[in-house]
């Protein structure tokens, strides 16, 4: 099953369908699911076209626009092939590196395999230097957090057995769902590969879509669909600054009030609760899965609760150290230091736990 995720592509939808369907042989039936995302041209008209003419071709269609993303997850659940793969409809991908992506899923070896365009001895348009750099860093960011050594992790080519696409609940509706796939096959640590492939990349007066923003939530969703798996040391650093951002907050809103003359008996706790309740917002985005064990009101009790031992630790620890005359500032950075650390400790293991990653399939 080839799935095609189209929005406003006229110009080359045709060339693209006729294409995939070329590399059909005696030993390869094609599926062809082109999904319109609410298309405001003619692609629309072109697809169902296309159906009416190949009984290997259907059409499914997005009233209001949803993203690439939500059209691959309509395709994927629609598929029903042996194998499961994207083409996008701009001819920037020769479907017939295809045929190569699949020998290793036929063979049985693999699970998942992505095309890379940075692998290939093949054509390669040269073009967007910054692009390509941002593409590097996503890539390396993205293996950091999941061990995999990929060289393109936001290649439109990803090619995956069906069951095991079927089995991914997807939640991105744009580009994020490329960070977000690769995510989540790493965390089922399945059999993947990655092969050359030519590249005929187009400029964005041509129609090329990606851009800046899309970038930024790429990023983001490396941090919110990776951390929650990441090694320890990883995740501690990634802690530290959620601990920090939250830290300056709690300091800021104590400040304001305290000057405005609200009591310190009232600015501190307000200030606390404040810096933990965003603590806690950015946990769950960007760094531990959120409903991991308990359910989402559990989740926020045992978070309180953490949270109110934890500061009364630190209350208690703060006044013996003073009270073993050391200095207020050291005390204070002593008491800082290890409520880092063990708020790190009680989130990981208690507010949001998770079992550790199992061995990968062999």
């Amino acid at each position: 099953s080839v799935v095609i995720p189209c929005y406003n592509e006229e110009a080359t939808l045709e060339k693209c369908v006729h294409r995939v369907r070329a590399i059909q042989d005696a030993t390869l039936q094609l599926e062809i699911i082109i999904v319109d995302d609410a298309s405001r041209d003619k692609s629309l008209a072109i697809a169902r076209s296309l159906a009416a003419d190949h009984p290997e071709i259907r059409v499914l269609h997005h009233e209001h626009n949803q993203g690439k993303g939500a059209a691959l997850r309509n395709g994927f659940q629609s598929a029903t092939g042996d194998y499961v793969a994207v083409q996008d409809a701009d001819l920037e991908y020769d479907p017939q590196d295809l045929k190569r992506l699949l020998v290793p899923l036929k063979d049985g070896i693999a699970d998942v395999v992505f095309g890379s365009r940075f692998l290939s001895h093949g054509t390669h348009r040269v073009l967007y230097f910054w692009h390509s750099l941002g593409n590097a860093f996503l890539t390396f960011l993205s293996n950091m957090f999941t061990d995999l050594n990929l060289t393109d992790m936001e290649t439109c080519y990803k090619v995956f057995r069906r069951e095991v696409i079927q089995s991914i609940t997807l939640k991105e509706d744009r580009f994020g769902i490329e960070p977000e796939l690769v995510a989540k096959v790493a965390q089922m640590r399945l059999r993947i590969y990655e092969m050359g492939i030519s590249y005929y990349g187009r400029t964005y007066e041509e129609g090329k879509k990606i851009g800046v923003k899309d970038g930024f939530r790429a990023l983001y969703c490396i941090f919110h669909y990776n951390a929650h798996r990441a090694p320890l040391p990883i995740q501690f650093v990634i802690y530290a600054l959620i601990g920090g951002v939250c830290a300056l907050v709690n300091v800021a809103i104590f400040l304001f009030m305290f000057h405005s003359g609200v009591p310190v008996i009232g600015a501190a706790p307000i200030a606390y609760g404040s810096a933990a309740a965003l603590n806690y917002f950015l946990c769950i985005h960007f760094l531990f899965r959120h409903r991991a064990r308990w359910t989402s009101v559990g989740e926020v009790l045992i978070y309180l609760l953490v949270v109110i031992i934890l500061g009364l630790a630190d209350l208690w620890m703060t006044q013996l150290l003073l009270a073993e005359i050391w200095q207020p500032w050291l005390a204070r950075s002593a008491t800082a230091l290890m409520g880092l650390v063990f708020n790190f400790l009680g989130r990981k293991y208690l507010v949001f736990p998770e079992p550790a990653a199992g061995p990968w399939k062999a």
